[in-house]
C-alpha cells in the first residue's frame, strides 16, 4: 500500500510524491540511488538489489570490471549508468550517484553535486523509450545523509522545473517514492511556506489516497 503525500500539475504532467516502498512499485522506469561503486548494498538501493535479484548484481559487477580495466570507477557522483531491471515491476532501471555527504569533500560540494546528480538522470531518462511514468527515491536522502530540510527544497525545485519547462520528455508523472518520513515532515514545512513559489498547481486533494500502484 501506497500513499499519495503530494501531487502538483505541471506543464508536461504532474509531479507525485507518494510514500511506500519504491522495490516494490510498478513503473515504466526506476531509478536507484547507487554509489560510486554499483555495490548495491546499502539503504534503498539495497533493497532494489534485493528484489531485483542476483541478475542485477552479476550486470554492476560486469560494468565495474570493464570501467576498471581503463581505471575508471564503476560510477562517480554525478553520473549513471542503465541495466535491465530483472525481478523489479518496471522496464529498466537506473542507477545514479549523488553527493554522500558522510564524505566531507562531497559535503562541502553537495548544492552542485545534487543538481549534476539529477541532471544526468533527466539526460538518461531521454535514452529511454517508455518512460511515461518515472519512480525514484529522492536522491542522496537516505544513507548518504543529505541535510533533509535543505534537499526537500531542492529536490522540489529541480524536479518541477524539469518537469514545468522542459520540452519532449515523454514523462507524464514523476513519482518521488520514500520511506523516510523525516524527509516527509521536511518537505511538508518547505511546501506549506513555499507553495506558491514552485512551478504548476496544486491538486494533492485529488490524488490522496491510500491505493495500490
Amino acid at each position: 500500500m501506497v500513499d499519495v503525500f503530494m501531487a502538483r500539475k505541471c506543464k508536461n504532467g504532474l509531479v507525485k510524491v507518494i510514500i511506500g516502498d519504491i522495490s516494490k512499485i510498478e513503473s515504466d522506469v526506476m531509478i536507484t540511488t547507487a554509489n560510486n561503486r554499483l555495490a548495491g548494498r546499502e539503504g534503498v538501493d539495497g533493497a532494489i538489489h534485493e528484489q531485483a535479484g542476483p541478475g542485477l548484481r552479476a550486470e554492476c559487477d560486469a560494468i565495474a570490471v570493464e570501467r576498471r580495466k581503463t581505471n575508471m570507477q564503476p560510477c562517480p557522483v554525478g553520473t549513471s549508468v542503465i541495466t535491465e531491471p530483472y525481478g523489479l515491476a518496471t522496464k529498466k532501471l537506473i542507477h545514479v550517484v549523488g553527493p554522500d555527504c558522510r564524505r566531507p569533500t562531497q559535503d562541502d560540494s553537495r548544492r552542485s553535486l545534487i543538481k549534476k546528480a539529477y541532471e544526468t538522470l533527466f539526460e538518461q531518462l531521454s535514452n529511454v523509450k517508455d518512460r511515461e511514468i518515472v519512480a525514484t527515491p529522492p536522491l542522496s536522502m537516505d544513507v548518504f545523509a543529505y541535510p533533509h530540510r535543505e534537499g526537500a527544497r531542492m529536490t522540489m525545485e529541480i524536479v518541477m522545473g524539469w518537469m514545468e519547462n522542459s520540452e519532449d520528455i515523454g514523462v507524464k508523472e514523476f513519482w518521488i517514492v520514500t520511506q523516510q518520513m523525516n524527509w516527509v515532515n521536511n518537505l511538508r514545512t518547505v511546501y506549506r511556506e513555499s507553495e506558491d513559489q514552485f512551478p504548476g498547481k496544486d491538486i494533492t486533494r485529488e490524488y490522496r489516497s491510500s491505493s495500490t500502484l
